[in-house]
């Protein structure tokens, strides 16, 4: 009898891996609409106190009509200016909501699936692994594969290619020396990331204060003192370490040879300024720190592992006629695609066991429970002692059955 209970589909643990689907649209309309109501809230500001000062200058009879006609159309191109910002604000706006109500469409599809042998699963399953390989891609830099596909499996509402390559952008310009993306986006983000007690801001003007000192150019060492007044020590209390090795940086040049010193100097400091960055957006916006694809394998990997998958004696007895080859043609551990990246993967914590409390081994080396194969033989009219294997039909005496025990 087939294992209703095995194939049932539970769409909440679906959930559990897609919780970035809708989360994501999320965090980006409540970014947008904070940067809407920054906008509001300095341009009408701007536009009121220009206007009282405009109308106590008129009373006072201290501005000429022009003057006051210069200021009233500063106002209004203020607003106009402001007018523009807003409905682009406001696209942004529909465009994230309509990717919110594809994605719920879109998760919403399990929950009139009752079981995972459904035809409509395998369709969703398939359009999950796309979204899983376009957020590879996109993470990886492969921007154009990732878009190619999407396009071709019109899934576009279903991931976050925009947000994604704004991501690579900044990250390949801290890998090429530059800082200015970088730091215009924490600019944009300041008040969540003071929140988040993020030192991404700080290490990349620490960056920026490495590389004036390394020149040893004199006018560029004073400029190196003015940056480390401005941005450095206003956060040494944070920062002390790194406060006072900039302070040493003046004293020691690249060539000096002292490890701390050298370690500053090292170029492998702008790859580590990019995996800050993205560590920090991904936070930011509540996206996991590593692909959904590695999530879902890994899962995939540890239900399916066994310590027989990884054994040393099966590696090196195992020959193509023998029957361990066999077995690892089966097995997707034991294949040689997937058995070194499981290796590391812990095993599945099994909660309950499907296993016979009362299993025996047969001649034939196959395992049962012995009430069963009682039960079963005594339907079947065998005389009292003997069994019948349920998949061969094979007679044995239960007395040269063997117990077995699970270890």
């Amino acid at each position: 009898m087939a294992d209703h209970t095995a194939s049932k589909l539970n769409p909440d643990t679906h959930l559990i891996l897609d919780q970035q689907l809708l989360r994501l649209p999320y965090e980006l309309l409540r970014k947008n609409f904070k940067v809407a109501q920054l906008s509001v809230e300095r341009d009408s500001t701007a536009v009121k106190q220009s206007l009282k000062d405009t109308a106590q200058a008129c009373l006072n009879n201290s501005s000429t009509p022009d003057e006051v006609l210069k200021n009233l159309d500063s106002m209004i191109a203020r607003m106009r200016g402001l007018k523009r910002k807003l409905a682009a604000c406001a696209e942004e706006e529909k465009r994230l909501q309509s990717h919110s109500q594809a994605r719920v469409r879109h998760l919403g599809e399990l929950y009139s699936m009752q079981s995972l042998d459904d035809v409509k699963y395998e369709a969703w399953s398939r359009t999950r692994l796309d979204r899983l390989l376009v957020d590879y891609m996109l993470r990886n830099g492969y921007v154009q594969s990732a878009t190619a596909l999407a396009q071709e499996k019109q899934i576009e509402e279903l991931v976050d290619t925009g947000t994604f390559m704004q991501m690579g952008k900044i990250r390949d310009s801290l890998r090429n020396g530059r800082v200015n993306e970088v730091l215009a986006w924490c600019t944009e983000n300041k008040k969540e990331l003071r929140r988040m007690g993020s030192k991404l801001e700080f290490m990349v003007r620490f960056q920026q204060y490495i590389e004036l000192v390394r020149t040893r150019d004199q006018a560029k060492l004073q400029d190196a003192i003015v940056h480390a007044k401005k941005y450095l020590l206003p956060s040494k209390d944070l920062y002390p370490s790194e406060v006072k090795q900039a302070a040493g940086l003046l004293a020691f040049p690249p060539e000096a040879g002292l490890a701390i010193y050298t370690n500053l100097y090292a170029a492998h400091r702008w790859e580590d300024l990019a995996k800050l960055f993205m560590e920090t957006h991904n936070t930011l916006l509540s996206i996991p720190a590593v692909p959904l694809l590695h999530i879902a394998l890994s899962a995939g990997l540890s239900a399916l592992k066994t310590p027989s998958c990884h054994s040393s004696h099966l590696s090196s007895s195992a020959s193509p006629s023998s029957s361990s080859s066999i077995t690892s043609s089966v097995c997707p551990i034991c294949s040689t695609e997937l058995n070194a990246l499981a290796r590391n993967v812990p095993y599945a914590n099994h909660t309950s066991s499907r296993v016979d409390p009362d299993a025996v081994l047969l001649p034939n080396s196959r395992v049962y429970g012995r009430a069963k194969l009682e039960d079963y033989s005594r339907k079947a009219g065998l005389d009292k002692g003997f069994v019948k294997d349920l998949t061969t039909g094979m007679v044995f005496e239960i007395a040269n059955a063997k117990k077995v025990y699970i270890s």
